[in-house]
């Protein structure tokens, strides 16, 4: 029995001892072989379909269709009895209420319609459903180290990602399984005007479930809530 007790105490600080070995770049090139085992992403054309909650409010199902080769993004979304559509095909943007492209300055302005929010959009789902491979993005900073930490009782390996001015001042951890390599959670934070986190800022998301999507492995279910409080603030959950 002491002999087990050894041998079991060596196993797990030899896990540890790995753990804290590893670095970012190694840390995130085993997260996309989990995720995009067959290099995927870059070729993606596919159709997301999502359906958000939120307390005290009606659900939102968007369609979301990602052609990456023919540069391609669009995003229907319905709520209550409205209905709105963004294109983006390279540089060009076209936007849609209830199936009416024709629109009044009252309408656009009403429902906050623009070209610009259809490239908020764009970037925001090619972004989260795009994670880990979005990591190798021009202008990501990846910590040369990972780390072992512990969250909402959970351990994870953490990796700090940082960004280039011109593309964000936010500072994210992704937080991966540490037998696995998937991403399991992910978290943001502003910053001040000096470059220092406001804890009291941004947001912790945790992802349950996979479904495999033109051969990638995306996180189903995302669950949003803030930094500050703890407090639930949506669930994304990938039909």
């Amino acid at each position: 029995m002491k002999s087990f007790y050894i041998l079991a105490f060596i196993l797990t600080s030899t896990s540890i001892t790995i753990a804290q070995q590893i670095s970012g770049p190694q840390l995130l090139d085993k997260a996309i072989q989990y995720h995009d085992p067959q290099g995927h992403w870059s070729t993606f054309n596919d159709t997301l379909n999502i359906t958000m909650t939120m307390p005290e409010s009606n659900a939102r199902t968007s369609q979301i269709v990602i052609n990456i080769p023919k540069e391609y993004f669009s995003v229907t979304a319905k709520k209550d009895t409205v209905t709105t559509q963004y294109t983006i095909i390279k540089d060009s943007c076209t936007i849609s209420l209830n199936g009416n492209k024709k629109l009044t300055n009252k309408q656009i302005k009403s429902n906050n319609l623009s070209c610009d929010r259809a490239t908020l959009y764009k970037n925001y789902y090619t972004y989260l459903y795009g994670l880990p491979m979005k990591l190798k993005d021009k202008g990501t900073i990846i910590s040369p180290e990972a780390k072992t930490v512990n969250f909402k009782s959970k351990t994870y390996l953490q990796l700090q990602v940082n960004y280039n001015a011109e593309v964000g001042k936010d500072v994210w951890y992704f937080y991966f399984n540490p037998k696995t390599y998937a991403i399991e959670m992910y978290q943001f934070y502003k910053t001040d005007n000096i470059g220092q986190v406001d804890t009291n800022t941004g947001e912790y998301i945790i992802l349950n479930d996979i479904k495999t999507v033109n051969g990638i492995k995306i996180p189903k279910i995302r669950t949003w809530y803030y930094n500050k409080d703890d407090k639930y603030l949506a669930t994304d959950n990938l039909n």
